[in-house]
This record gives structure tokens, C-alpha cells and sequence, in this order.
């Protein structure tokens, strides 16, 4: 599994045949994380490097449901809105030129860990960061309007809690993981571009 922290200029670039992943071997990028990783923001940032569509899951799944997470989750519950995220999820996967950003919760269903280690071209990588820093962040972006709601941080024993559950699996499914507490969303991206040029470790 690689591993990337780098000292990056901070001005955005576009995507060149020196970044761009080679053709044929890359066909999505799919980006995991806790609350707070960055997943969104740098997600779009990134595709728009490489020319290529970008996704987060959870607003496709308010996009195709007609509801707002919390709404599916308050109605329906949470293995409802699983069920949902999974579907999702299957039918993005076969998308192509696609970076995708998964809520925080979808790598603790099992069947999405092995639908996301066994969709060829696909790369993860796991935008890592300590518990404060993701704590630090949506704080930060919670005086957005237009921000994501963040309940889950409102008892933080159990956010943490949550975040020490959730690690293993964000570096199971990872075949890159970029540690972002030091780096700006430009150095973010460049690694995560650095990263997907190198092939992925042996676990």
C-alpha cells in the first residue's frame, strides 16, 4: 500500500500525459475518507485536473431518492438509506472517467468493500487525517450554508468513536492513502495524482 505526503506547489494545474493516469488502466478513482477528509472538495478539484466527471454519492442518492440524506435516514432508517448507498454505488462503478467520493459510512458494509476491491481500473485512495484535524475542518465549513449537515459530530465521544471504527476499513479498501493534515486541497490533489501513476502494493 503506498503512502504520499508531498511538498506540492500550491497553484492548480491542468491535467497533462505526464498525470494522467495510462490509458487503459484507469478507468475510475474513488475517494474514501472520514467526515472532514476532503473527499468533496478535493474530488472535484481532481477531476476537473483530468477532464473527468465528477460524483459524490451521497448527493446522487438525494438526486435519484428526491431526498435529502437526513430525510431518507429520519423516514426510512439507515438500512434503508445502506440499501440505497449500495445500489448507488453498483450502478456508478460502471461508469467510466468517473472520480467518485463515498460517504463516510459506505466502507463499513461489507458488500461494498469487495464491489470496490474487485471493480477492475478502479483505484481508492484514502484521504487521511487526525481525529482533530477532521473535527477542525467540518467546524471550519459548517458556517457554509450551502455545507453538508454534520450530526454525527454533535456527541464527538461518538464521532470519534465512528472515526476509529470506519479507519480500518478506509485502509483495507485503499490502494493509495495520502495523509492530508499538512497539505492544502492543491497539494491533495497532486498526490493523489502522484499516487495513482505508481502501482498499487502488496498487501
Amino acid at each position: 500500500m503506498s503512502t504520499a505526503t508531498l511538498d506540492m506547489p500550491t497553484k492548480p494545474k491542468p491535467a497533462t500525459n505526464s498525470t494522467l493516469p495510462k490509458r487503459g488502466t484507469l478507468d475510475r478513482i474513488v475517494l474514501t475518507g472520514f467526515m472532514g477528509s476532503g473527499k468533496t472538495t478535493a474530488g472535484a478539484l481532481l477531476a476537473e485536473r483530468l477532464g473527468w466527471n465528477f460524483i459524490d454519492l451521497d448527493r446522487e442518492i438525494e438526486t435519484r431518492d428526491g431526498r435529502t440524506v437526513p430525510q431518507i435516514f429520519a423516514e426510512q432508517g439507515e438500512p434503508h438509506f445502506r440499501h440505497l448507498e449500495s445500489l448507488t454505488l453498483a450502478s456508478l462503478l460502471g461508469q467510466r472517467r468517473i472520480v467518485l467520493a463515498l460517504g463516510g459510512g459506505a466502507p463499513e458494509e461489507l458488500g461494498n468493500r469487495l464491489l470496490l476491491e474487485q471493480t477492475p481500473h478502479t483505484a481508492v485512495v484514502y484521504l487521511s487525517a487526525n481525529f482533530d484535524t477532521l473535527v477542525a475542518r467540518c467546524a471550519s465549513q459548517a458556517t457554509d450554508p450551502a455545507a453538508t449537515a454534520r450530526p454525527n459530530l454533535a456527541d464527538l465521544n461518538l464521532a470519534e468513536r465512528r472515526f476509529r471504527l470506519r479507519r480500518p476499513h478506509y485502509e483495507r479498501i485503499a490502494a493509495h492513502t495520502i495523509h492530508t493534515t499538512d497539505l492544502s486541497l492543491d497539494q491533495t490533489v497532486d498526490a493523489v495524482l502522484t499516487a495513482i501513476r505508481q502501482p498499487k502494493s502488496p498487501r
